[in-house]
Formats: C-alpha cells, sequence, structure tokens
C-alpha cells in the first residue's frame, strides 16, 4: 500500500514498505551518485538510494522524523534557537562530508548555473524548513531535533558559502517580511543575532559582509534560473513563477539590500 507524504512540488513522494518512491528526471543518476558517496562517508543526513521501482521512480531510505508539510504557519520550534544550531551544525557536517566528492564527467545537475569547479562542493541548495526532518520529543515545542534533509533534486555545484547563503536566506529568515510571517517568523530585530548565531553553528570564520554578498547574489541567480527553466517550459518552475514565489525573491532581494546595516550592528 502506498501511503502518501506531506509536502512536495514535483510529483509527490509515497511511503511504500518503510522506503520512499519519487518520480525521476535526467538528474537522478547524478543525485543518486552523490547520495552513495555520502552514505559511503556515513553521513547520516541524508536518504540512501536504493535503486529504482518497476514504475521508474527512485527509492529511497525514509528519514523517520517529521516535516512541517504545507502547513502555515510553521511550528513554533523551526524559528527556534536550537534549529539554527543544528541546521548550521548539519551543513557543516555535510560540507566536510562532500569535500571529497568529484561528480562523473557528464553529471546532469537539475539546477545547475555553471559546471562544477575544483574548490566547489555539490551544495543541497534547498535545505529549508519544507525539507527538514525533525525528529519531535514529547513536552513542548522546543524539543525537536533535526535529523536530516531531504528533496536533493536541485542538487548542484556551487560555492559552499552559497549553500550556507540559502540556509541563512531561509533559517535567519533573510526572506521578504511577508513570506516569513506569513509561516510564523515575525522577530526581524533579532535577525543580526540569529545569523551570527547560525554562522557559529557552521564554523563560519570570514566576514557578516561577505555572507550578505554571497545571499544577494546566489539568490538573484536562483530566481533568473527558475525564470529561464519556466520560459523553457518545464511545469515545476512554471508553477513557481505562476504561484508568485520568484516574485518574493525579488521582494526579499530588495529588502536585503535596505536592511544590510542592520546586519552591520552589535546586539
Amino acid at each position: 500500500m502506498e501511503q502518501p507524504l506531506p509536502g512536495g512540488n514535483a510529483g509527490g513522494a509515497v511511503l511504500v514498505n518503510g522506503t520512499v518512491r519519487r518520480p525521476t528526471g535526467p538528474w537522478t543518476p547524478a543525485v543518486h551518485d552523490l547520495l552513495q558517496y555520502l552514505d559511503r562517508r556515513g553521513f547520516d543526513g541524508a536518504p540512501r538510494p536504493l535503486g529504482l521501482d518497476a514504475e521508474g521512480r527512485e527509492i529511497l531510505s525514509y528519514l523517520p522524523g517529521e516535516t512541517v508539510g504545507t502547513s502555515r504557519p510553521w511550528p513554533r520550534w523551526v524559528y527556534s534557537e536550537q534549529a539554527l544550531v543544528d541546521v548550521g551544525s548539519w551543513l557543516r557536517r555535510y560540507h566536510d562530508a562532500v569535500a571529497g566528492y568529484r561528480p562523473r564527467p557528464g553529471a546532469i545537475w537539475r539546477t545547475a548555473t555553471r559546471p562544477w569547479h575544483p574548490g566547489d562542493v555539490i551544495g543541497h541548495n534547498d535545505a529549508a524548513p519544507y525539507n527538514a526532518v525533525w525528529r519531535v520529543e514529547p513536552h513542548g515545542s522546543r524539543a525537536a531535533r533535526l535529523v536530516g534533509f531531504i528533496d536533493w533534486d536541485f542538487a548542484a555545484p556551487c560555492p559552499a558559502v552559497w549553500d550556507l547563503a540559502l540556509l541563512g536566506f531561509s533559517w535567519v529568515p533573510l526572506h521578504a517580511r511577508d513570506v516569513v510571517t506569513s509561516a510564523g517568523f515575525t522577530d526581524f530585530a533579532d535577525r543580526p543575532r540569529r545569523l551570527r548565531l547560525l554562522l557559529s553553528s557552521y564554523g563560519y570564520s570570514s566576514s557578516t559582509d561577505t555572507l550578505l554578498d554571497a545571499v544577494q547574489a546566489c539568490v538573484a541567480a536562483h530566481a533568473v534560473g527558475v525564470r529561464e527553466r519556466a520560459e523553457a517550459g518545464d511545469p515545476l518552475f512554471r508553477g513557481l513563477v505562476d504561484d508568485g514565489v520568484i516574485d518574493g525573491l525579488d521582494r526579499a532581494l530588495d529588502e536585503l539590500a535596505r536592511d544590510r546595516a542592520d546586519f552591520d550592528r552589535r546586539t
């Protein structure tokens, strides 16, 4: 019996006999090669690839836990300090694990903007709250702990700082105010401190300015890429454009340009 899993913009996912089944694409072999490498490295914060089923869907191990699905607002623990520490530490572990990975020649990545170069990582590129899996303990809203991240379809070569920048965009959060308010975040004055906590949890040693430059560059590139894929007829990206998701990225960039001085203040 197939049990639909919550969330998913690209055909959804179902649970079958303890494994996840999802639609595939030209990028799937590259993603599976990456996930196999992570499994060999002992990285447990991502699903393991288990091949394809008779219907041509990918088979992945199931990360046990809860996701926020499509509900709004998100649970309070999504924006807890513990969540910031967990996701920053997760990305540090992931980047350490993937540092030695070299993509196979001709690898196809769904959202790649350029080929892999030495010094790059394969970024998850969508390690946002809707792709996080949580272990929710009893007794209160602050007890959730991160298990790992699912939905690796957007994995692609990038500088490591871009992957970190997207993490900050989603979790600090640095997205547009109206977008994150609908998800339950309203303490905008606390964002500079939250950003420093996330960067500290990751072990980031460069300047906040450098990170914010990366946020603006990678979000702008993401918006351009989504619009290009939408114009080429990809239904997933067409839906993101039609739903106003990319307009939200534009608003976020405008707001961040206006608010950058706030992040230079030490609170």
